[in-house]
């Protein structure tokens, strides 16, 4: 099972929050999908994917998107999501 749970952060604000959940394992190959749909969720533009994201996704249970990770402008400091599993 798949639970993420995404933050959108300003300063040291959360703006806005969510649990993502899939009923499957967790897939690598998904990660796009796994944040498309936590940026539906938020309303917030979805932000290009790097192997950095996915190897701290995999290694730390956690991955930061800055500014600069996002085609569009947005209007706060960075999109955090974490494993959720413990929660």
């Amino acid at each position: 099972m798949v639970r993420i749970w995404a933050k959108v952060v300003k300063g040291e604000k959360i703006l806005n929050d969510t649990i993502f959940e899939d009923f499957t394992s967790f897939d690598p190959d998904m990660f796009f999908d796994y944040i498309a749909n936590i940026c539906e969720k938020l309303d917030i533009a979805t932000p290009v994917i790097l192997s950095k994201h996915i190897f701290h996704y995999l290694n730390f249970n956690n991955a930061t998107f800055l500014p600069a990770d996002f085609p569009e402008d947005i209007e706060f400091d960075k999109l955090v999501i974490e494993e959720a599993s413990n929660y």
